[in-house]
């Protein structure tokens, strides 16, 4: 059985990146807890879920490489999943208002 090259570091990434957004987008399971108490603690810790984001990005790139070098062959499912994640952590970096925004208008509809 072949490991999936970069699959796990991706979607650990791409989850990171969506825990920082806990501040400012209810979430389901942080409204049943209070949503205040959970956004005001993982406020402070916002940057370092983008620190890890990226890390376990490069993580991802790293393992796709080294399965190319030890002549694993890569799934497109993890290529994708990795470069997906890519967009989602440069979107939180760059638009995290403008994400939260659109979601909570979009997702959490009365």
């Amino acid at each position: 059985m072949k490991p999936a090259a970069g699959l796990s570091a991706s979607f650990a990434a791409i989850v990171s990146a969506f825990a920082t957004m806990a501040c400012c987008v209810p979430l389901g399971f942080a409204a049943a807890v209070g949503a205040a108490g959970a956004s005001g603690f993982l406020l402070r810790f916002r940057p370092w879920f983008l620190l890890l984001s990226m890390a376990l990005i490069g993580v991802g790139f790293w393992q796709q490489r080294r399965a190319r070098q030890c002549a694993v062959k890569g799934r497109f499912v993890g290529q994708f999943l990795l470069w997906t994640a890519v967009a989602i952590v440069l979107a939180m970096i760059l638009f995290p208002q403008q994400i939260a925004g659109f979601l909570a208008d979009h997702l959490y509809r009365s």
